[in-house]
């Protein structure tokens, strides 16, 4: 800054200069460096390094050095009668507010720098720790560890090769001919091993064992359309085989007489022939035969049934929740169906085989060894014709007349009888359940029949001592000592009782257990307190029972029962009952006792 005196005055010309001091030189370098990203960031303090220092004490307390000035400079800025003081007096000043505004500009900056800094460093750490570095690190050390020690065998390892080499060289002479001989040799190896491989290098490739890959499949999410096109997909590819066993059926069942009688006289002639063989793979290559023409385009239906072609729904594509549900619901149905018809069938296979049932095992078992023993003492062609002759007698012939007398089948059809008898695992559990519960009754009675006293019966003390979790179940419900809740409800059906005609809360909807017994239909609240709670209704003052659905907008025949009697407006509703329908065929089969036995005794 250069200050001019007033040339009019006739005073000698004074100048004043300021220099910017080589600290705020410095300072605006290290800035540039730190907007441009410059390899010299890290000479800044970090932030977890730095002093605890707070932002006032960074603030305008830094203090500034005023330069230095002349002692008649410095006269004549204290003299205020001087010319030229007031003008250097303002430029004094002004260059003391830029250079304060730069160093609190450069203050700002240094701060954003050292938070981008610490900022960085905390995203380099997390990468460190997610990419293990010092695991990757030390197994790498190890590695080249063991590349090592390899090294230093394979070296001992040629070493001593040549070793062995020299030591057993043999002199020139003869060391130069077995060289030659050896070349040679390898000539003729190495021509043999490549017309070999190229010859049968392939199918040896073919041989060669590699290691199992252990694939895991990815499944598909559950999807309702999913799921109904898979349904489609396998109705479709098994129509075939139904087709198979539809057409064998009539013509087992002689549904077309010429056809039955033109194939029982074709098959019995052959199996006499001894052409049982050849006509069945005569029959294949027709039917192979007839695939290709069709495929080709040919409309030719050869079939004994006529096929009736089932309507197919063109998917929709919007449908709504409700649509969707009860879609899902219907493919589970069939799924549900087919995966048992299914199970049936390989558990009495599996049973049939595991002696679960002796007595038919044994005939099994003593037929595979008739078997046996004829094909050992009698010729093939005697065996053969004999079961053949049989096989054509029972399915044209004994099958059709058991189809139309299924009395005569009960009683004289072996295969028949033995599939219908043999049980599968939920019957065998039934069966195991059914056999501890009656030696639990047994036992049960025996020890109760001395404690009872003279004059009542087995039943009458059986109910005497059944009781619930809260007492004994007649002085629960205050009925007669002999009413006890039916076998199949012993334990009772968990439900809820929805009463209508009440408007509180409490009482709209009780959580309880259900019973049935021979003349009333008991319900248990959940709640501890008295017996109001609880509801008995005779069997015989019920007028209308019927299977109730408690929401409308949920898709299925719901959970509920609904029961109305003539003391309630509105029918009372014992909804979210799992055992529904056992439940329902229960309280109506004993209504229909009771009522049944009122009707009789009325006319009487």
């Amino acid at each position: 800054m250069r200050v001019g005196p007033d040339l009019r005055s006739g005073e000698p010309e004074r100048h004043v200069r300021v220099k910017q001091r080589s600290s705020v030189l410095n300072m605006l370098r290290r800035l540039d460096k730190i907007r441009f990203r410059g390899h010299k960031r890290d000479d800044f303090l970090d932030l977890a390094e730095s002093p605890n220092a707070s932002d006032t004490e960074c603030s305008d307390e830094i203090p500034l050095k005023v330069p230095r000035t002349s002692p008649r400079d410095s006269e004549e800025l204290r003299d205020p009668a001087g010319p030229g003081t007031l003008i250097m007096a303002t430029g004094v000043q002004d260059f003391n507010r830029t250079e304060f505004d730069r160093l609190n500009e450069i203050k700002g900056h240094l701060e954003i720098a050292l938070l981008e800094k610490h900022f960085l460093q905390e995203e380099l750490r997390k990468l460190r720790e997610e990419t293990n570095a010092e695991m990757l690190r030390q197994e790498l050390d190890r590695e080249r560890q063991r590349r090592m020690e390899l090294e230093q065998k394979v070296q001992e390892v040629l070493k001593a090769r040549t070793e062995e080499q020299t030591a057993q060289q043999p002199p020139k002479g003869q060391a130069q001919a077995s060289n030659g001989a050896e070349r040679r040799s390898q000539g003729l190896s190495s021509r043999l091993q490549k017309w070999f491989y190229e010859r049968f290098g392939e199918y040896v490739e073919d041989f060669r064992f590699q290691p199992e890959e252990n694939t895991v499949e990815t499944e598909e999410p559950l999807s309702a359309r999913r799921l109904t096109e898979n349904m489609r997909r396998l109705k479709r590819g098994a129509k075939p085989v139904t087709n198979f066993v539809k057409n064998l059926s009539a013509l087992s069942d002689w549904y077309s007489v010429y056809t039955s009688a033109i194939a029982f006289t074709v098959y019995m002639n052959a199996v006499w022939h001894g052409w049982a063989i050849p006509l069945f793979l005569f029959l294949a290559i027709l039917r192979l035969s007839l695939n290709y023409l069709i495929a080709r385009g040919w409309r030719i239906q050869w079939s004994i049934v006529p096929e009736v072609s089932e309507p197919m729904e063109p998917p929709k594509e919007d449908l709504t929740v409700s649509e969707k549900f009860q879609l899902v619901l219907d493919v589970a149905q069939k799924a549900q169906n087919l995966f048992g018809k299914m199970a049936d069938i390989l558990e009495k296979i599996k049973n049939l085989f595991m002696w679960v049932q002796p007595e038919i095992t044994q005939k099994l078992y003593v037929a595979l060894w008739a078997a046996f023993l004829a094909s050992c003492f009698f010729p093939y062609r005697l065996v053969g014709l004999t079961v053949g002759l049989y096989a054509g007698i029972k399915f044209f012939l004994i099958d059709f007349i058991f189809k139309r007398c299924p009395r005569l089948r009960a009683k004289y059809d072996t295969p028949y009888i033995i599939w219908k008898s043999l049980p599968t695992d939920p019957q065998l559990k039934e069966r195991s359940s059914a056999a501890v519960s009656r030696r639990l009754q047994t036992t049960s009675s025996r020890s109760y029949v001395p404690s009872a006293p003279a004059g009542l019966g087995k039943e009458e003390d059986a109910g005497r001592f059944h009781s619930t979790k809260k007492g004994n179940f007649h002085e629960i419900f205050n009925l007669t000592e002999n009413e006890r809740p039916l076998a199949v409800c012993e334990n009772g059906w968990r439900c809820c009782l929805i009463n209508r005609d009440r408007k509180m809360p409490t009482d709209y909807i009780r959580n309880g257990v259900l019973y049935v017994t021979e003349n009333y239909l008991c319900f248990e609240s959940s709640k501890s307190g008295s017996s109001k709670r609880n509801k008995v209704i005779k069997l015989v003052d019920i007028t209308d029972i019927q299977k109730y659905k408690v929401l409308s907008v949920l898709p299925g025949s719901g959970m509920g029962i609904a029961v109305s009697t003539p003391s309630t407006q509105k029918p009372l509703v014992f909804g979210a009952m799992v055992h529904r329908d056992e439940a329902f065929e229960t309280i109506l089969s004993q209504y229909i006792k009771i009522t049944s036995a009122a009707a009789s005794g009325g006319d009487s």
